[in-house]
């Protein structure tokens, strides 16, 4: 059949003419297809409890797309933010998650702030063959059960507990110089995880070495006899994984019994927070942790996102989970435009190969999508925190097998 001008056959004009007409459909559903919005989905806890993690991470994610909205969208569409309410319930996000997936029809959900949630919906994004960032759960199992660990579907673009660990770990021993230990966390799958992992990394370090070794539950308040036995003990430092309203008790106490100078705090406890500092400053004086962000970052990036962010929402300043939704959200845009595409199996390629310049330094991915990124290092200061650099933390995976 010829549809050049010319030839005398009215068959082959209705077969040009039917070819012109299924060209036309292809066309208008294809532009149809690019004016759509691409959609991205956000689920966190909006209600429950931990329902302002929830509002924070929605803060970060809105801010970032309007940034990206506002330059021109990606690939010529706009970004379309779609919420989901996980209330920190496991059984809800999966639920919030399966509307997205069948209702909302989203490649890509970034999410969730809880880390038995994560865990939850990695095998229904798995089998539905969607997209999962998370941007704030901790819980090491989540990086273990991805990439080559069998979730190719699931990334994770923030520092676990078993990085935590390592990062301070790390800085206690070659910066500060201590050796000798003393273990007080909470008794959880929190506090207990990280010793574990603190204890997989210690043999890295000639000499040294745990002293002691307690727990304490959330309801306690007296600590005098555990600070005690530490004081005997000889050691340098305490490795402290806790509750916020429970670091400031231990401080005080530890002032009583003058520990003050002679044993510091590293760890995780919101060491950093105004109340702490002022229960026992002479106790808090050289505490250490390790955070995924802090607003005072100095990279010129990071201080504009908190200004931008606060202009936005009324002079609120940011939390972590604010930026690592914002964060997440701009590596994502990032892998769409690298992947020249919004398929959840495109940008995934583009995850796994991607080197992004985030306000904290470059991000790359592990073969467990687990990503490799910084860490800040903070300590108290004459009662101030203090940023003392940033660390990057490769997971040891073949230590977990040992």
């Amino acid at each position: 059949m010829s549809c050049f001008p010319g030839i005398p056959s009215l068959r082959a004009a209705a077969r040009c003419v039917l070819v012109a007409m299924a060209g036309a459909g292809a066309f208008t559903l294809a532009a149809a297809e690019a004016a759509e919005p691409i959609k991205i989905g956000i689920i966190a806890p909006m209600s429950g409890p931990n329902a302002r993690y929830g509002a924070f991470a929605n803060k970060g994610a809105a801010l970032a797309a309007k940034e990206i909205n506002d330059a021109g969208g990606l690939l010529g569409r706009k970004l379309e933010l779609v919420s989901g309410d996980s209330q920190c319930v496991p059984a809800e996000g999966v639920a919030a998650t399966q509307r997205m997936i069948s209702l909302d029809k989203t490649p890509i959900i970034i999410g969730d702030v809880c880390s038995s949630v994560t865990l939850a919906m990695e095998p229904l994004v798995e089998e539905s063959k969607v997209l999962l960032v998370n941007a704030a759960s901790s819980n090491p199992d989540i990086t273990y059960k991805a990439g080559v660990g069998g979730f190719k579907w699931t990334f994770r673009n923030y520092p676990t507990d078993e990085v935590r660990a390592a990062t301070v770990l790390e800085y206690a021993v070659k910066t500060k110089g201590f050796k000798k230990f003393a273990v007080l966390s909470v008794d959880s799958d929190y506090g207990r995880g990280a010793i574990k992992f603190t204890k997989r990394y210690l043999p890295k370090y000639e000499g040294a070495e745990i002293l002691s070794e307690d727990y304490y539950k959330d309801s306690e308040t007296d600590f005098r006899s555990v600070l005690s036995k530490i004081r005997r003990s000889g050691a340098q430092a305490i490795i402290l994984y806790g509750q916020a309203d429970t670091t400031p008790i231990i401080a005080r106490q530890m002032l009583e019994l003058g520990l003050a100078g002679k044993v510091a705090l590293v760890g995780n406890g919101e060491f950093n927070t105004k109340e702490t500092i002022a229960a026992a400053p002479k106790v808090m004086n050289g505490a250490v942790e390790a955070a995924a962000w802090l607003p005072e970052v100095p990279a010129p990036r990071s201080l504009k996102f908190v200004e931008d962010y606060k202009k936005a929402y009324g002079g609120e300043m940011p939390n972590n989970h604010a930026y690592t939704h914002y964060d997440t959200l701009q590596l994502v845009a990032q892998a769409i435009r690298s992947a020249k595409s919004a398929k959840g199996e495109d940008v995934r390629n583009a995850l796994a190969a991607i080197k992004y310049d985030s306000p904290m330094g470059v991000v790359t991915f592990d073969d467990h999508n687990q990503a490799v990124q910084p860490m800040v290092l903070l300590e108290i200061v004459d009662g101030k925190p203090v940023i003392k650099g940033t660390i990057t933390t490769k997971v040891d995976y073949g230590a977990a097998a040992k």
